[in-house]
This record gives C-alpha cells, sequence and structure tokens, in this order.
C-alpha cells in the first residue's frame, strides 16, 4: 500500500526492529506511542514485502499500554462484549460505530480539558462546572448506542419466499399457525438480546 501526502513511513524488519524513514533512526513501539499522541501520521509496512501492517502494530502498541498496570483503559466487559462480535453478521458495523463514537469523544474531550483547566484554582462551585461535558460525553454515548441499534434493524431479514402469503388489506398480516417456527422472530429475540447488552455498556 502507497502512503499519502505527509505520512511518515515506518519499516518493520524480520528482527522486529522499527526503522523511521524520515528520521533514519530505529524506533520503538513507545516512539510510535508518542508519535500517534502529538497527532503524526505514520504507516507501518513491512520491509521485505511491503505490506501495510500499520493496523497489527498499532493493535501491538494497545496490547502494551493494556498490560501496564494502571494503564488499562479497555474494561473487561467491553472486551468480552468485542470478542463476541468477530465473525458475527454485525461484524461490519463495529468498526463504524466506534470509530465515530470515537471522533465525538475527542470532539467533547477538548471542551472538557479547557473547563478543567479554567476551574483550577477556583471554588467547589467552579469545579462543579465540569460535569457539564461529562453529561454531553454522556449523551453522545446514548447517541451513538441508538445509532447502532438502528443500523442493527437493517439487518433484520425478509421473510423468506413461500413461508406466508401476503395478506389482503382487509385481512391482519400475520395468521400462520403457531406451530411453524418464525425464524424472523427468533433474529429478532438475538437482536433484542444484543440491544440489552449495549444498554448495560452505555
Amino acid at each position: 500500500m502507497a502512503k499519502t501526502e505527509g505520512q511518515i513511513v515506518i519499516k518493520k524488519y524480520a528482527n522486529r526492529r522499527l526503522y523511521n524513514t524520515g528520521t533514519s533512526t530505529y524506533v520503538t513501539l513507545e516512539d510510535l506511542a508518542e508519535m500517534v499522541k502529538k497527532g503524526e501520521d505514520f504507516v507501518v509496512q513491512d520491509a521485505k514485502s511491503g505490506d501495510d501492517i500499520t493496523h497489527s502494530v498499532l493493535t501491538q502498541i494497545i496490547f502494551e499500554q493494556e498490560s501496564k498496570t494502571g494503564n488499562t483503559l479497555l474494561p473487561i466487559s467491553f472486551l468480552r462484549q468485542l470478542i463476541t462480535y468477530y465473525g458475527d453478521q454485525m461484524q461490519m458495523v463495529v468498526p463504524s460505530f466506534l470509530e465515530q463514537s470515537m471522533i465525538a469523544f475527542a470532539k467533547e474531550q477538548e471542551r472538557f480539558r479547557e473547563q478543567m483547566k479554567s476551574a483550577i484554582g477556583k471554588t467547589p462551585m467552579d469545579m462543579m462546572k465540569i460535569a457539564t461535558p461529562i453529561k454531553a460525553i454522556e449523551e453522545q454515548a446514548r447517541h451513538n448506542i441508538e445509532m447502532f441499534q438502528n443500523a442493527m434493524r437493517l439487518f433484520t431479514p425478509f421473510p423468506p419466499a413461500g413461508s406466508a402469503p401476503a395478506a389482503t388489506p382487509a385481512e391482519p398480516a400475520r395468521k400462520e399457525t403457531p406451530e411453524k417456527p418464525d425464524d424472523l422472530q427468533d433474529l429478532k429475540d438475538q437482536i433484542a438480546a444484543m440491544q440489552r447488552k449495549l444498554d448495560t455498556m452505555s
């Protein structure tokens, strides 16, 4: 994968060493983490094949950070929930949902930081003002959950062909024998259970 303009190319060699082609120096995962925090854009390529391995390296950085005592960001409940989506039909929706959630959170946290700075050295009443951005973040999280739930509903399939004849306007739509399995209802129940899990996470 070719780099985009302004991106720094990091080469990863077979001995696991990382080489910053921009500074012509070897770097560590800690150095890459600092580059991310500074907003420096980079792409990591396999030195031999030229393949883009940025995703795996960033994941490795998160693993290293999560391994540090007292430095965890990802709750166990979140990790368990995330694992359940691998191989699930909702897998294609999760990345977009998480990306948009983090973008929204990043916007709110800037305002939160500013209010924290302005509240330093002031009265307890002034400090209470920082609750406003927290509530905004919580509200955004709830909004994102609702968006995700709406996206899940798009995956509800239509009833299989031949399962039930179309109802006439004068006749109620549901008039099937109760003994027949309802696959659509089973799927709706599964989605409802997933929504309850999301509500718990929020």
